[in-house]
């Protein structure tokens, strides 16, 4: 007996976490929304026992199987025991395999398939979440008592790229802290505590810069903050940083005016990384 066609179930196998999958059908998903669809995952599947346990109650559910297992053997098994019940089947890995094999020369017998080697996580995938999680919590100028373990300290007027840059360094592995220079406003006393090695100042073309905060102010209908973006405010806050950046003459002073990301964290990478006497790959 059918289940009540506005639920409809599918089972995911995996020998790994099962992301793969997972990413694949709710990409799929997004144009069926209307329909009671719920997913089954089931992770780190390696043995036939496994894998026949979850098929017979796949069969009683009348499910869909969608699988990504890398052992050819057990593939192959969930594959005509899927056929020999009924089951419909989506094998997501194995046509991709066969493909590649075909098109490097690569024959399955001489492949080293290892199971759930597609989420591997190693020692540069934490180093890469804590740094993520550091670059967040030290935005703007946020918790200053932690400025010491920062590997790069961004210094730099509102608009001047310090936020993305964090977080584009961050995804590469360097914990980023960035604290805002404010009209007016002396720095905090945290700046001067730390390793001045690490701290690199950030300018901006004047032109330019009205030119965004204009774009922001009218993007976010900011009527209040109109003031930010007169050119006479943004003179004000440039040479208010100038005078900064000079009695700060160890920080080098990068231009970001009409520049990619990359391009600026490659040099911030290259400035701070020599100072600190770093080992760094400059390839993004």
């Amino acid at each position: 007996m059918k289940p009540n066609l506005s639920d409809y179930f599918i089972h995911v196998i995996s020998d790994g976490t099962g992301e793969t999958a997972i990413a694949v059908l709710k990409a799929a998903l997004v144009h069926h929304s209307q329909l009671q669809i719920h997913i089954l995952r089931h992770k780190n599947v390696r043995t036939v026992e496994r894998a026949t346990a979850i098929l017979e109650d796949a069969e009683k559910a009348h499910s869909l199987v969608v699988y990504t297992i890398v052992n050819p053997s057990l593939r192959d098994f969930i594959y005509q025991n899927c056929n020999s019940r009924g089951i419909p089947s989506l094998d997501l890995l194995g046509p991709v395999f066969d493909c590649l094999n075909s098109f490097l020369g690569v024959s399955a017998s001489e492949q080293k398939m290892e199971a759930g080697k597609l989420r591997v996580v190693d020692e540069n995938y934490f180093k890469r979440i804590a740094a993520i999680e550091f670059a967040v919590k030290h935005d703007d100028g946020k918790n200053l008592s932690g400025l010491a373990e920062a590997d790069i300290i961004l210094v730099g007027i509102s608009r001047t790229s310090k936020t993305p840059l964090s977080i584009f360094l961050s995804h590469k592995g360097y914990k980023v802290a960035n604290v805002p220079i404010i009209l007016n406003q002396v720095l905090p006393k945290e700046i001067e505590q730390v390793d001045q090695r690490k701290i690199v100042g950030l300018s901006i073309d004047i032109d330019n810069l009205k030119k965004i905060r204009q774009n922001r102010i009218s993007k976010l209908g900011l009527d209040s903050d109109k003031e930010y973006a007169t050119l006479q405010h943004i003179l004000q806050e440039i040479q208010y940083a100038e005078n900064i950046f000079k009695s700060h003459k160890r920080w080098p002073v990068i231009d970001v005016t009409y520049r990619a990301l990359e391009e600026i964290a490659a040099e911030i990478i290259s400035i701070v990384g020599s100072r600190m006497g770093w080992k760094v790959s400059l390839e993004f």
